[in-house]
């Protein structure tokens, strides 16, 4: 065989073989039994976005069901709002605990995680309607039972993972006040995004309600056209535009050595979704967001009392098993398949770049390691059953 034929052939191999080599390697793997009640009331779609990527994580480190040893379902187990097929018939379930059932619950579960109670609202269900900020909610919102429920894993001091939007709307305000005095922090009502560009002309799905808001409350047209972030409140909006406002558009995750160390995260990681900015109190604050804001737009952020670095992860600093996430970090859409294969984040240069401000990053150098570490160091914590 003559050589460059040989060299093709053996590529060929270890294209074909190394795959099958990882996926027994998975499947090889010890079980880690551990029972999570996971709630994700925001599911217009049948792709579970809002909560598959932590599914993603389950599955490829190999945490199980504790009574079947079976990978847990992105598409069934979960608590929340289930989309049902055909999605054009616009039809929906809801799963939900009762109050009766609470305390059985939390005896049985070992890890209570929230991804998104924002819920499902009429804008977004039927997407062809005209969007406003807000609009009438088929299902959503933090509510008593869901506050009720983290008080008894707290009380048990159970491991409990809180996410975005948990606090604010639609949530009523006594329920989000309950649910801040419980894990000891502070929600100051502001929330952000990052948008690659904030000319409505251009996106067909910039929401344009924040064009609207900013003319009414800046008496002013809405002229930005480059990269950037908005931030708002219940009646205000602050735009931080790029080259104006930002010296860089995204956003930053930075971690210090410490945490860095403890969870094998990356030091600094883009984030593209949404956050809010929270005082932490007493809680031990692992990862910050950072704005790259120029003079001008510390100046705006001042007359707003706000400040360009806020916390994004906190921790609870006594019984270190609450955890508050200042930003949608479970909204990534990665390819489920993938979860079967140990290793498969070796593929560096196929699932992210080596540029900084390349957003798939997140996921495989920040929240893949937090979630990994977290549940390891609490499974690790758990006396044998």
């Amino acid at each position: 065989m003559k050589k460059p034929l040989l060299i093709v052939v053996i590529i060929l191999a270890v294209i074909l073989v190394l795959p099958i080599i990882n996926l027994i390697r998975w499947t090889f793997q010890v079980k880690k039994p551990l029972e999570i009640v996971l709630l994700d009331k925001t599911v217009p779609s049948l792709d579970r976005e809002k909560h598959k990527s932590f599914n993603w994580i389950l599955t490829n480190d190999r945490f199980v069901k504790k009574e079947k040893r079976t990978s847990y379902s992105y598409r069934k187990d979960y608590y929340g709002f289930y989309p049902t097929r055909p999605l054009r018939d616009k039809l929906f379930d809801k799963n939900d605990y009762h109050l009766a059932d609470l305390i059985d619950i939390a005896e049985k579960t070992d890890v209570l995680y929230f991804t998104d109670t924002y819920g499902v609202f009429f804008n977004d269900w039927y997407r062809s309607i005209t969007k406003t900020r807000k609009s009438r909610k088929f299902y959503g919102g933090l509510n008593n039972n869901d506050n009720l429920l983290i008080k008894e894993m707290k009380d048990r001091n159970k491991l409990v993972l809180l996410e975005y939007n948990t606090f604010d709307y639609p949530t009523v305000e006594f329920e989000a006040s309950k649910v801040q005095d419980r894990i000891g922090i502070k929600y100051s009502g502001w929330t952000g995004k990052y948008f690659s560009t904030l000319d409505s002309t251009i996106d067909e799905d910039f929401p344009i309600w924040m064009t609207a808001m900013y003319r009414k409350q800046y008496k002013r047209p809405w002229t930005f056209t480059k990269p950037g972030v908005v931030l708002l409140q219940e009646k205000s909006i602050i735009v931080l535009e790029e080259g104006t406002h930002l010296t860089k558009p995204l956003p930053y995750i930075i971690t210090d050595s410490a945490g860095c160390g403890k969870y094998n995260l990356a030091q600094s990681v883009t984030f593209d979704q949404w956050f809010d900015i929270i005082d932490p109190m007493e809680n031990s604050v692992i990862s910050k967001f950072r704005l790259e804001t120029t003079s001008l737009g510390d100046s705006l952020l001042e007359d707003n009392n706000l400040e360009n670095e806020f916390p994004a992860v906190i921790q609870d600093p006594v019984g270190k098993r609450t955890f508050y996430f200042s930003g949608d970090f479970t909204y990534k859409n990665i390819p489920y398949w993938s979860s079967r294969f140990k290793g498969i984040d070796n593929l560096k240069g196929l699932l992210y770049s080596k540029k900084p401000d390349d957003t798939r990053r997140f996921f495989w150098l920040y929240y893949k390691p937090l979630i990994k570490g977290i549940l390891n160091e609490y499974y690790s914590s758990l006396s044998p059953k």
